[in-house]
């Protein structure tokens, strides 16, 4: 494309991703981020040091970059599940992504993002039944504020085994969802395709309807290998099933979906992490020359 991927999208990163929280300093990554003007957009997550929360504030503000929230840690680092069939437990999960809406309210963000819970098949329609409570609790609650909430598609039996996917099924989920809830939508993460075994071309035209915002990423699906299932390595990691050849696919898909929107640019986020002893900036910087050269060989 001879046109400035910017045109069409706002880029960001998922700052715990990009600089993962044992190794990094949350606002020090913040500032490095955000002196970066390949960026647009920054993902954040739970600040729980309420000096941190406000100084972050004020660095997004003064960097002009729009603020993604996403609760998946407030649930995966808590093994909370808000499709969990005791209703006591679910009740948990769900007061935590009440609390993100807050959060993200404070911090700038238009809306918060999260995944569904593990599930089991002797129970997988009362799960179902669960999470529809919760999200729309939660879409209620931030349609009281205008903002909106997303719904990011998992692998269901791989690693991270969640309720939602694969992509037909998260079809079905927002579907039911959006004849209840105007704000809510689906993120769709390129690194997560290989773990439902799903391409490019299906999930995008399946969930065509209800995408919001965009991952892009990698993983490694091949059983015995290093980083294996849902750890987000760099692109062209060993043995992984993502580079630019898959990423140049994806866009194609986009570009033909009508997702290129100069007036209304959809977010597209790295998710990407450094992998045992790799340095973050390291593997950022690999991942803009991926998608430098994917979208440089996009037709116009």
């Amino acid at each position: 494309m001879k046109d400035s991927i910017h045109k069409y999208f706002q880029i960001g990163t998922i700052q715990w991703m990009s600089h993962p929280p044992a190794d990094y300093e949350v606002l020090e990554s913040i500032k490095t981020i955000c002196c970066d003007e390949y960026f647009d957009v920054l993902e954040v997550t739970q600040m729980k040091d309420e000096a941190v929360r406000e100084n972050a504030k004020k660095m997004l503000e003064q960097a002009h970059m729009r603020v993604c929230y996403g609760a998946q840690p407030r649930l995966l680092g808590t093994g909370l599940n808000p499709n969990d069939i005791n209703e006591e437990n679910r009740l948990k999960a769900e007061k935590t992504l009440l609390e993100a809406v807050d959060e993200a309210e404070y911090l700038g963000a238009k809306g918060i993002a999260f995944l569904a819970g593990k599930w089991e098949e002797k129970t997988k329609e009362e799960a179902y039944v669960q999470l529809k409570k919760t999200t729309k609790r939660v879409c209620d609650y931030a349609a009281e504020k205008g903002m909106a909430v997303e719904l990011e598609v998992f692998d269901y039996d791989m690693d991270k085994a969640a309720l939602i996917g694969p992509a037909p099924y998260a079809a079905k989920f927002a579907a039911d969802m959006r004849c209840m809830c105007n704000n809510f939508g689906l993120i769709v993460d390129l690194s997560h395709f290989p773990t439902t075994y799903e391409s490019s071309k299906f999930v995008i035209q399946t969930l065509r309807p209800y995408i919001t915002h965009f991952h892009i990423g990698n993983a490694v699906v091949k059983k015995g290998c290093e980083a294996y299932g849902d750890q987000h390595p760099r692109f062209g990691y060993p043995e992984s099933a993502n580079d630019t050849e898959q990423l140049l696919e994806f866009f194609k898909v986009l570009k033909e979906e009508g997702f290129l929107s100069k007036e209304q640019p959809y977010v597209l986020s790295f998710e990407v992490k450094p992998w045992k002893g790799e340095d973050g900036d390291l593997v950022l910087a690999g991942t803009k020359r991926v998608i430098n050269r994917a979208w440089a060989l996009l037709d116009d």
